[in-house]
């Protein structure tokens, strides 16, 4: 194709299931805040505000499963860390936030946040400067998850930290960050972190509309990281990227200097990380040290896992369900959700390995799934039990 580093070329060759996830996402951008806005809460087709808020919450979570799915899936590196490019970036949008609380804080103090008030700061910290302007803070949301993303991934890459080595020094760097973030001397609230938000480029956080606008971006921020993640993929890095994934070793001796390509991609899937992240605050309201948790990252590789690895629309499918099923589940039986979870992972493991996008897709000549579905009830059951 002789335009091949097009976006309309990439977009072509998208599967079936990425194409209807685009659609999906360009017409809910548009006809969610309508529902919304336009209809009054008595109409049947009005979509309530709460109902809003959470899937703008649940895109986020997708656009986070889509940044380790660019990674786990198609060049090998597991991270169990991308929970803190996650917090980072929510960090950022949460430092705009607070800058402008001002006078309207608890301590009325135009300057300081409120917690630093309560904890006798005297004067900003010099790594807020800059946060009182959202330029400024949206630069540092790509910035900081994708510095912190070059640096760690310098010295591993190039150490030739692999498999499940690699995956433990990530989980070991968000657990070093939620330490370093549960202290009040680090200037970023403790253990309560960032909240009582107020607005966002001077509009009320709480109005119905802002939250609308907020999902809106969410949608597109979604599909943005989709087709980013696509053209990736699909161009000559994309497939240098497999060929490391499947002989990293084979690849290093035909002259492809490995650790760059790693590098890249890592880079890049953390900065998709931190704009989730970043999305994800204004919309819950609170961003604290919790959100640094391994087991954060941990249950991203599960909805990675479950929507399908190496597919990229599947992971955002496994990040939607999985935490519908949290939202569903924490309500009806909470003390049944881990459970779930971890059996869930296992059945994946066992039955699923190439998730549900793999289940859909079947077997060539059948009917979408069904072939997958019958050889998946036949390890389970016997033939002579079936």
């Amino acid at each position: 194709m002789e335009h091949r580093g097009l976006i309309l070329p990439t977009l072509l060759a998208a599967p079936l299931g990425g194409r209807i996830l685009l659609t999906f996402l360009l017409s809910a951008a548009v006809l969610v805040p309508f529902l919304n806005l336009a209809l009054p809460p008595e109409s049947a087709l009005h979509v309530p505000t709460y109902v809003v808020a959470l899937t703008g919450k649940y895109l986020c979570f997708a656009l986070l499963a889509i940044s380790v799915d660019l990674i786990w899936g198609y060049c090998g590196i597991l991270s169990l860390g991308h929970g803190a490019f996650f917090s980072l970036g929510g960090y950022a949008m949460g430092m705009y936030l607070m800058r402008q609380i001002g006078e309207r804080g608890v301590y009325k103090d135009p300057v300081l946040p409120d917690f630093m008030v309560f904890l006798n700061w005297k004067e900003l910290p010099w790594y807020w400067q800059g946060f009182d302007a959202f330029p400024f803070a949206m630069l540092m949301v790509l910035l900081v998850p994708g510095a912190l993303a070059l640096v760690f991934g310098f010295f591993a890459f190039r150490s030739r930290v692999t498999g499940v080595y690699l995956s433990i020094i990530t989980q070991a760097m968000t657990f070093a960050l939620l330490l370093a973030f549960f202290r009040n001397d680090m200037g970023f609230g403790g253990n309560n972190g960032l909240t009582d938000f107020k607005d966002i480029l001077g509009f009320n956080l709480q109005s119905a509309t802002t939250r609308a606008a907020l999902f809106a971006a969410s949608a597109l921020a979604l599909a943005g990281g989709y087709v980013l993640a696509l053209f990736i993929v699909k161009s000559k890095l994309g497939r240098v990227l497999v060929a490391i994934r499947d002989a990293e070793s084979r690849a290093r001796f035909l002259g492809y200097r490995v650790e760059h390509y790693k590098l890249f991609v890592f880079t890049v899937s953390a900065m998709m990380a931190g704009v989730a992240g970043a999305l994800y605050v204004p919309q819950v309201g609170i961003i604290n040290p919790s959100e640094f948790s391994p087991a954060n990252s941990i249950e991203v590789v599960v909805w990675v896992a479950l929507g399908g690895r190496g597919t990229l629309y599947g992971a955002a499918l496994g990040a939607v369900l999985v935490n519908f099923a949290k939202t569903f589940l924490t309500g009806a039986a909470p003390e049944f959700w881990l459970y779930f979870l971890g059996a869930l992972f296992i059945f994946v493991t066992l039955f699923l390995p190439k998730g549900i996008a793999g289940l859909l897709a079947g077997t060539p000549g059948s009917r979408p799934g069904i072939g997958k579905f019958s050889q998946m009830l036949t390890r389970v059951f016997p033939r002579k039990v079936l």
